[in-house]
């Protein structure tokens, strides 16, 4: 075959039309990542219901293209910011190019973070192997890539805000079964290199024990589970409170605790925003409290906003982000906030509160476990 000229710059590329048809992969890609902060390219295998994943090192891309328009697949399309670059492999082996426009104006950091999960396949990882979202060898099944992809969005939100931590304790309010608590865990000590020391805090102490013998099984020695009423705990050196679907006031709680400890860092994901559900006037919100799917949602961005407002009240930093997908699940909005300034208390954000609090004639939980002590 006559010679390949590969263009400079390629962003992403793919191959189709294999060569053999015993070949086991039907088609392939190519994607520019970044891993711990170096250029690399991802190589995708597609069969008809798998994908395999191969890094290259950047200087090492233009030979494996090559060798795979060689001898595996007659079609290939690259791109760079500027160009589509098309090459085709004829019946009788004779190579035909073609060169456009690329009009897609993609842009290759946002491509690289969607695609750059922070846990990548191919990683043992236990705990999600003992989830059933990696097999032994760590490809990821094919019905858990919902949870995967949740697994690491959370894993983002967290990274986007420790760059310079050394050390963080964290308190994780409400851990349940805590497989995000494994997994964050993993992260910080095997993928940041970050000390740390966890404690998650349940109610069951049939969960809390089963929780302990993964922890131990697992060889996560700081990583601790204690049976607690989030209501009542008390630590004054805590770096950051993770709260994952405590039900209810149980989220206000853990806001409150975090919010008197001033700590530094909070991710909470809400769930079952009942206590404003339950307060809506009938007659003035009618036409809202008529459809109960309308009045749980309008009943849990009240919440959520109050929560949020509080915190920056507090000095803290507050993004409200969606966590995963609406259509995976409606629980889906993650509250993230970092103290910046715990002197701020700025009073027209309270006046703010106060007027939503008394135009809709509610009570909330946060607001009056802080408040109320106040007066």
């Amino acid at each position: 075959m006559e010679n390949i000229n590969i263009p400079n710059g390629i962003i992403k590329g793919t191959f189709s039309v294999k060569k053999d048809k015993i070949f086991k992969y039907e088609k392939a890609k190519i994607d520019k990542i970044i891993i711990d902060g170096k250029e690399k390219y991802q190589i995708s295998y597609f069969t008809n219901t798998q994908v395999f994943h191969k890094n290259i090192e950047i200087e090492a891309i233009d030979f494996k293209i090559i060798e795979m328009l060689e001898n595996e697949f007659n079609n290939l399309e690259l791109f760079t910011s500027d160009f589509v670059y098309g090459y085709r492999i004829s019946s009788k082996g004779k190579l035909l190019t073609n060169k456009r426009k690329n009009e897609t104006n993609f842009v290759v950091l946002d491509h690289n973070k969607k695609k750059n999960y922070i846990i990548l396949e191919d990683t043992i990882v236990e705990p999600l192997i003992d989830l059933g979202i990696l097999t032994n060898d760590g490809k990821i099944i094919k019905n858990s890539y919902d949870k995967y992809r949740q697994i690491n969005r959370f894993l983002e939100m967290i990274d986007d805000s420790i760059k310079k931590e050394k050390y963080l304790k964290i308190i994780d309010f409400g851990c349940g079964k805590s497989y995000l608590t494994f997994i964050l865990y993993y992260y910080l000590i095997n993928i940041r290199k970050i000390e740390c020391d966890i404690i998650g805090l349940d109610l069951k102490e049939d969960v809390i024990d089963n929780c302990n013998k993964l922890a131990k099984k697992y060889n996560y020695d700081r990583l601790k589970f204690l049976k607690g009423d989030v209501a009542k705990y008390k630590d004054d050196n805590v770096d950051m409170i993770i709260t994952l679907h405590a039900c209810d006031t149980a989220t206000d709680y853990a806001l409150y605790h975090a919010i008197k400890m001033k700590c530094k860092y909070i991710f909470s994901v809400p769930c079952c925003q009942h206590e404003i559900n339950f307060q809506l006037d009938k007659n003035i919100l009618h036409p809202i409290n008529k459809y109960g799917i309308l009045k749980e949602r309008f009943s849990s961005i009240l919440t959520d906003s109050i929560r949020a407002n509080i915190l920056e009240y507090y000095g803290y930093k507050t993004n409200v982000m969606e966590f995963v997908d609406i259509e995976n699940s409606p629980k889906n909005l993650l509250i993230r906030a970092e103290l910046t300034n715990e002197a701020c208390k700025n009073k027209k954000i309270k006046e703010e509160i106060d007027s939503l609090l008394d135009n809709f004639k509610i009570k909330q939980k946060l607001y009056e476990l802080l408040f109320t002590e106040i007066n």
